[in-house]
């Protein structure tokens, strides 16, 4: 098997990850990984061969960009001191946490390589978490924070993971130039990401068909990333500003057709490379292994320690904040969890993912004085430990823990706050249909009121309580007959479906003509 045999069934393995996941109740990162694990110890699979240095560049940048497209800034701004907590507190306090232990294993590993492992295993990845977390129907704040916490730490954990490893290469170290570099890293991050968000919108303005921007955002994050880089920017963190920007520039116009598109392709490309990241932490245990030789047994005992320290500070730092944020007024803590029971599973959801592997994999072979990264063999394993434990234990078992402590969302609230959202939009509807009556005399009444008549019927179906009986009877008559007509409609529509496709197949019948005509039936199809 060659490297492209080996990446095509890896995406095939990211296709087919999906509804075995859904059948088994698992997350597909934690099923990729799985069978990247079975593809690494199968003989006539390859190792596969990717420079450690580009993996952040190829897949974060994308998987990124598709969980900030899902957000907004508001919805972060709103749990700020939760994702602060974590994104920032949290990660220092991990890697030192780390650091100290794996030094006490390891008395003659330099601090600064022991800083490095505890960088490159603190952040917890947003897309294995939240993908599971979604499914588990938990509610949406901590589903909220927990994307946030995914997204934000990896800022985080690459620059002190960064100084770290320069710290060892160089033997020189600057507490005060690390803290510069920190928020210099990420000033220029923002303010790139902000100016890159507003250029490409105003050129995605000047773009008339859907396909087009579509295409241009998904150069967007690469664009981003790799700027920010340039400048020695965090990469990451531009590329969450310019897709927070896009995301809010683009609710803001009404362009539905772009939205369908995008959606569609941004689902499609991040169930492709998220599958193939995390089949990738698989295939690269072989790496691992074949850099360790033998001798990675008589490392499992410190990995496993770190595991301990990484898994057992978590759970601590969730208790005491749960209990410094809820110990006041409950009304000001909306972005923490309300209940120990809440704290438990936002520990347990904390796995591990690409990041990790990806800064394990990109530690240096020598020091600028030619002589071997001190400890990088057990820094790899510990830090595969990591990942492998968080992925393939806590993640299968995420959903019992959600069963045993019985965190649930409340569908109520979401079907009120469903209801109401319907209600003010349809009210809207109504709203502007006056104002376009009253201003034009060339609409003819009978059209006025059948515009109208629709747009009350489904205000009463929203909203019952605020209808009388009478529309009440004419909502419940208008939903048979459309039902009636939904379905004559239908086998209509499928048949005219069949006569331009066996046209297709017809000799001298222009395939794009047909094509154009399909996706106006399927638009019609789709119409609810």
């Amino acid at each position: 098997m060659d490297q492209l045999a080996l990446l095509f069934v890896v995406l095939l393995g990211a296709v087919l990850a999906e509804p075995l996941s859904r059948r088994f109740g698992v997350a597909p990162a934690v099923t990729m990984t799985v069978f990247g694990c079975v593809l690494a110890v199968i003989p006539a699979v390859p190792n596969i061969r990717i420079e450690p240095r580009l993996i952040l560049p190829l897949v974060l940048p994308p998987l990124l960009y598709a969980a900030a497209r899902r957000t907004s800034f508001r919805e972060f701004a709103a749990s700020w001191q939760a994702i602060t907590a974590r994104a920032v507190a949290l990660v220092l306090v991990t890697a030192a946490a780390v650091a100290a232990a794996f030094h006490a294993l390891h008395v003659a590993v330099p601090v600064a390589a022991a800083v490095a492992l505890g960088a490159l295993v603190a952040p917890p990845d947003p897309i294995a978490a939240t993908a599971l977390a979604s499914r588990l129907g938990l509610p949406r704040r901590l589903v909220s924070v927990l994307e946030g916490e995914g997204l934000f730490n990896d800022v985080t954990a690459i620059v002190v993971y960064g100084v770290a490893v320069e710290a060892v290469v160089t033997g020189h170290f600057s507490a005060w130039r690390a803290v510069g570099a920190f928020l210099l890293s990420a000033l220029v991050a923002v303010a790139g990401g902000t100016v890159l968000g507003w250029a490409a919108s105003r050129l995605m303005e000047r773009l008339d068909e859907a396909v087009w921007k579509v295409a241009f955002s998904l150069l967007v994050p690469f664009a981003a990333y790799g700027l920010a880089e340039a400048f020695d920017a965090s990469g990451v963190l531009a590329v969450l500003v310019s897709a927070l920007y896009l995301t809010e520039q683009a609710a803001a116009t009404d362009d539905s057709s772009y939205r369908l598109v995008g959606d569609s392709v941004w689902d499609v490309i991040e169930l492709l490379v998220s599958g193939f990241a995390f089949g990738l932490i698989g295939l690269e245990l072989a790496t691992v292994l074949a850099t360790t030789g033998t001798s990675w047994t008589g490392m499992l005992g410190s990995a496993a320690a770190v595991v301990a320290v990484v898994v057992l500070l978590r759970l601590a730092w969730l208790l005491v904040t749960w209990w410094a944020f809820t110990r006041g007024d409950r009304e000001h803590t909306v972005d923490e969890p309300y209940t120990w029971q809440e704290t438990i599973v936002t520990w347990w959801a904390g796995m591990r993912g690409v990041a990790s592997v990806a800064l394990a994999l990109a530690l240096p072979l020598t020091t600028e004085h030619g002589a071997a990264f001190p400890y990088r063999s057990e820094i790899m394993v510990t830090a595969f430990g990591v990942v492998l434990f968080t992925l393939l234990v806590q993640g299968p078992t995420l959903p019992l823990v959600v069963r045993w402590t019985g965190v649930t969302a409340d569908t109520a609230v979401e079907r009120r706050l469903e209801r109401e959202l319907v209600t003010r939009v349809l009210r809207a509807e109504l709203a502007r249909l006056k104002e376009i009556a009253g201003a034009r005399d060339d609409v003819p009444d009978e059209v006025y009121e059948r515009l109208r008549g629709a747009v009350v019927q489904r205000l009463a179906q929203a909203d019952p309580e605020a209808a009388d009986e009478e529309v009440l009877a004419g909502a419940r008559r208008t939903m048979r007959k459309a039902g009636m007509m939904r379905e004559i409609q239908q086998d209509v529509l499928a048949a005219g479906r069949r006569e331009a496709l066996a046209a297709r197949r017809e000799t001298g019948m222009p395939p794009d003509l047909v094509d154009r005509l399909m996706r106006r039936l399927d638009m019609r199809t789709a119409r609810p």
